[in-house]
């Protein structure tokens, strides 16, 4: 089930939506939900989610 992000305001501004399953994490734009989708691995996705919790990417 895709979930949107809580940054997303409504507004139309730059908004995803996210999809998880056990093996990957699925990203969508809100506004394009027959868009294109990326695909990561599901470890992939959460260093990538503590890396900017953290600030650790520049």
């Amino acid at each position: 089930m895709w979930f949107t992000s809580t940054y997303s305001n409504g507004a139309g501004g730059e908004c995803v939506e996210c999809a998880l399953t056990d093996a990957r994490a699925l990203v969508r734009d809100s506004k394009n939900a027959k868009g294109p989708v990326v695909m990561v691995r599901s470890g992939s996705w959460c260093s990538f989610v503590r890396a900017l919790k953290y600030g650790e990417l520049a």
